[in-house]
């Protein structure tokens, strides 16, 4: 059982726009093989939503219309979605620039799971971005966030994904991502990569091309363990008092669009987890979908902020491609 948390009030967060949108970021469901104390999504093994074939095609028919450069997957486990394969494959030869770059938001274990044994060579294959979870470099603080044994296995997928070249070919990027343990903002980012390198190649041979530094954000179930430890007004606090007006100017929302298994669309992965629908005349049962962004430019759309919008502001910066700062 999940504490509530606090109902969302009023903001005083600053007001933003869009711009031409550069990413789809794609929930394909939220079946995982892991239960991280850390997710902003609630995934887990006895999680059955998923996207269907039918949205999968609407997608793609959006990456098509709307010239999108970069299809970032995500979910749960995104490779679990037994569409998975097929809309890498379509995504990776379509589009009006021989292609559109796909992210695969990986949790590394999955790579070990019945029926993805040959995942890393089909990633490989078609040249799909390996954005990996890593929230710590040293094996009792991963183990804690995210499970017995799962240091092991990462370890173990990491050396797999290099020896396929992944982190060492230009063709084949492999971006690790940290998470702070608890309720404080991550370390400066590039200060964290080098002592990352260092440990993961003396200790392990492992090389990646970068690293994310991601502040936790007071949703779903880190936002649930705040509020059960009395955390949570504390953490908003120091994301408050950290928050940086220079960061307003990149957040990842101003360029990217988040869908839902459903197809809906939000303005980011965490107001999708908050119910925070991305508005816009046209919408479809007052939520706005795939298939009604084929008939309207998104553009200078209002974005949806609350709160929760100085996770991504605070210190350095936090969206899905690290620091921002």
């Amino acid at each position: 059982m999940h504490a509530t948390l606090p109902l969302l009030k009023a903001t005083d967060f600053p007001a933003i726009r869009r711009r031409a949108v550069e990413t789809l970021q794609v929930n394909l469901g939220y079946t995982c093989n892991q239960s991280c104390l850390h997710c902003h999504v609630n995934a887990g093994p006895n999680r059955r939503e998923q996207m269907d074939r039918a949205t999968v095609d609407h997608v793609l028919d959006v990456l098509v219309a709307k010239d999108i450069r970069t299809l970032d997957l995500t979910g749960g486990a995104p490779e679990l979605n037994p569409h998975f394969r097929d809309l890498v494959r379509e995504a990776r030869s379509s589009g009006r620039h021989g292609g559109v770059h796909v992210i695969d938001r990986c949790n590394l274990t999955i790579l070990f799971e019945p029926g993805q044994e040959d995942l890393a060579d089909f990633l490989a294959a078609q040249q799909v971005e390996v954005v990996a979870s890593l929230p710590c470099y040293l094996e009792d603080n991963v183990d804690r966030q995210r499970g017995a044994g799962v240091f092991d296995k990462s370890i173990r997928a990491l050396q797999r994904l290099n020896a396929l070249g992944y982190g060492r070919d230009e063709g084949l990027p492999l971006t690790l991502v940290y998470n702070p343990q608890g309720p404080s903002l991550p370390p400066e980012q590039v200060g964290l990569e080098t002592d990352y390198r260092r440990f993961l190649g003396e200790r392990f041979g492992v090389v990646f091309t970068r690293l994310y530094a991601l502040a936790n954000m007071p949703i779903a179930r880190f936002g649930s363990t705040l509020v059960s430890k009395g955390q949570f007004r504390d953490y908003m606090g120091k994301l408050r008092a950290a928050h940086r007006p220079e960061n307003v100017e990149h957040v990842m929302c101003r360029s990217l669009v988040s869908v839902d298994w459903q197809g809906f669309l939000y303005d980011c992965d965490f107001n999708q987890m908050l119910g925070l629908h991305l508005h816009e005349a046209g919408q479809r049962h007052g939520r706005l979908h795939l298939e009604d962004w084929l008939e309207m430019d998104l553009a200078g759309n209002p974005i949806i902020v609350a709160d929760h919008c100085y996770g991504c502001t605070a210190g350095q910066g936090s969206s899905c491609g690290g620091a921002l700062a």
